[in-house]
């Protein structure tokens, strides 16, 4: 019995070296990024050794690597399940959770790994992000202040602690991120305009004006810069500057809809309908995303007596706004205009039911403006 013992140790310890060399081989191919290769030899590893957590873990970095997120995270959990402590594991997890966009099982790897390391900068700043991801803007600032205690240098992770201010309505926040990001100097159009839609939310039109006055300074070409002033311009009764600035957007980006539909707005408002008329036919009558270029389009066809027309506008406009007065009442002018008393007496009531309708925010119209696709 001893003598079979003796034999069978050899064999072993050869097979514990080869497979020593493979690892080894593996690394190094992994770190000259010959990904395909240490992938060969990983795989083959972690057959004949299926309780080899190391080899799964280096499997799921190198999907990890190709972007194949998915499988990444399924190499990591199997290689969790064998061995939870390995050396870099439950960050590389994280990444590959982060990456695939599935920010609360990020969190709980990111929130395993600073546990271990206090105050880690690039742990910090992935916490922030992810409950950014999450839209859980309240829980992301702390983490997202810290990160710029940490990284002060780092305008884009202000950028970020800014705008989750913003949506969560810590306006005074956002200025005091702004005020910081000037204090770096650093030349950001897009910080201005964030600062200008806070004043304006602190209904501060003033400031909030000089704010995107600054930004175009800084950058004319700053997408919605030119719309956010006119905007701000147009909700104060200015429609000839109102005007101006709409246009520079359109010359930005022809194909900024709000843009054009409020310059035509602009337009209407000084009497100058045929311009106006133009304009917004030359929009898709049928999008109801913006109810004002039905709302324009109906008062336009009604003034030259297109009747039908202007109902049908108007009614567009109601479908799209159920809770703005505005449209109730002008319907109910065109039926008393062409004898439907009835109709107009009932669109009457229904407009007295509704409360006053106050404009949209800056920031409301500017979050829902999409971004074109080239």
């Amino acid at each position: 019995m001893v003598a079979f013992a003796l034999m069978a140790t050899p064999p072993l310890i050869a097979q514990d070296e080869n497979q020593a060399q493979m690892r080894l081989n593996a690394m190094s191919l992994e770190q000259k990024g010959h990904n395909a290769e240490a992938e060969e030899i990983w795989g083959a590893i972690a057959k004949a050794d299926a309780g080899n957590a190391e080899a799964l873990a280096h499997l799921g970095l190198l999907e990890a690597r190709q972007e194949h997120y998915e499988t990444a995270i399924d190499y990591y959990r199997r290689a969790a399940a064998i061995d939870s402590d390995l050396q870099g594991l439950q960050m590389n997890l994280g990444l590959a959770l982060f990456k695939a966009g599935q920010f609360p099982d990020a969190i709980k790897a990111f929130s395993s790994e600073i546990r271990k390391h206090p105050g880690d900068r690039r742990l910090t700043i992935l916490l922030g992000m992810a409950h950014y991801g999450m839209k859980d803007y309240l829980v992301a600032i702390p983490y997202l202040r810290r990160a710029t205690e940490l990284d002060p240098q780092n305008i884009p992770l202000r950028m970020t602690l800014a705008h989750s201010c913003m949506w969560s309505k810590q306006y005074r926040c956002v200025l005091m991120v702004h005020e910081e990001i000037l204090a770096l100097k650093a030349e950001t159009a897009e910080a201005d305009m964030l600062a200008g839609e806070a004043f304006e939310k602190m209904r501060d039109n003033p400031s909030a004006e000089k704010e995107f006055r600054a930004a175009i300074l800084k950058d004319p070409k700053e997408p919605n810069v030119h719309f956010g002033l006119g905007y701000l311009l147009w909700s104060q009764g200015n429609w000839a500057e109102a005007a101006n600035e709409f246009q520079l957007e359109i010359q930005n980006d022809p194909r900024h809809t709000k843009a054009r539909i409020y310059l035509a707005d602009s337009w209407l408002r000084q009497t100058e309908s045929e311009k106006a008329l133009s304009e917004l036919e030359g929009l898709d009558a049928g999008d109801q995303s913006e109810p004002l270029l039905h709302f324009d389009l109906g008062i336009i066809y009604a003034n030259i007596g297109r009747s039908e027309d202007a109902i049908r506008e108007l009614r567009t406009a109601i479908d799209s706004d159920a809770e703005d007065s505005e449209p109730h009442l002008q319907i109910a002018r065109v039926y008393r205009s062409i004898g439907k008393t009835d109709l107009a007496k009932t669109e009457l009531d229904i407009a007295k039911r509704l409360p006053p309708r106050s404009r949209r925010s800056l920031q409301e119209m500017i979050d829902s403006i999409e971004t074109p696709t080239p």
